[in-house]
């Protein structure tokens, strides 16, 4: 890496992790800019650890905090705003969006919206600074070695329904019991529930065509293309999800949330760039 370049690299995991992890990927960024950052939801929890300098993030109040170095991000419903407070390395794995049940230990809905500090867990973690092929190897090697003395596993009726919502899938005709008992199950094992889900992943859909304006479409066409009904009902879920318009965020953001933009859920084995 070049000095002063910006670096983020994806990681396809072992067949043992990929029914419960998308991909493993590695920023680094050593003169970042110091300007807010804003990172939309995408359906999938993460598991994020930090070699650099802490990013700062935005709480309700106003306020910026430093994470810790090594987080649990769960599910999100609402912007993430933060930004760097000096030079940036992260190694981080991308779970599934009912893949880290059984790594957490609870029930997913208890860190929807939150960043869980994992430093204590991480302890002894140190992947080689600099080497993304090093930080990927380290990480998968931590984690398959939790999977194979614990007793991970996917509800095959949870990961169906994800996978449906991913595809723009009809809802399945479910009677009033059932429907309830699919949002528990969700809320454990994923961390929203099934409508939020495929909330998110149509606002995913159109948010791709934000992170690369040079697209063909039209907003209103990709906004109809990803399942909104007009432009007033994109514009809210932008607002909702990402706290500004799209023209906004397209013309303002910058380093690791436009890196990451567009690395949306979709069904399969992810491909490493």
């Amino acid at each position: 890496m070049a000095s002063g370049e910006d670096r983020y690299r994806e990681f396809v995991p072992p067949a043992a992790l990929r029914p419960f992890v998308r991909v493993i990927w590695t920023y680094a960024a050593p003169d970042p800019s110091m300007t807010i950052q804003r990172i939309a939801p995408d359906g999938c929890p993460e598991l994020i650890f930090d070699l650099g300098a802490p990013y700062a993030e935005q709480a309700p109040d106003g306020a910026f905090h430093l994470q810790p170095p090594a987080l649990f991000a769960g599910q999100m419903t609402r912007p993430l705003v933060m930004r760097p407070t000096g030079p940036t390395e992260l190694v981080a794995i991308r779970f599934e969006p009912d893949g880290a049940r059984d790594f957490l230990g609870l029930p997913l809905a208890t860190a929807t919206d939150r960043r869980l500090d994992m430093t204590a867990r991480l302890a002894g973690f140190a992947p080689p600074p600099g080497d993304p092929e090093g930080q990927a190897a380290a990480f998968v090697a931590w984690l398959d070695d939790l999977r194979r003395r614990g007793d991970w596993a996917i509800d095959p009726v949870i990961r169906a329904e994800i996978e449906a919502a991913a595809e723009d899938k009809p809802i399945s005709c479910r009677s009033p019991g059932d429907r309830r008992a699919l949002q528990r199950r969700f809320a454990d094992r994923v961390g929203v529930s099934p409508r939020m889900l495929r909330s998110i992943f149509r606002f995913r859909r159109v948010f791709d065509h934000a992170a690369t304006p040079s697209a063909d479409a039209s907003w209103l066409e990709a906004g109809l293309d990803a399942g909104y009904f007009d432009q007033p009902q994109m514009a809210r879920d932008f607002r909702r999800f990402l706290g500004c318009t799209a023209t906004e965020w397209a013309r303002e953001q910058h380093e690791l949330a436009r890196a990451i933009a567009s690395q949306t859920y979709k069904p399969g084995p992810p491909h490493a760039d």
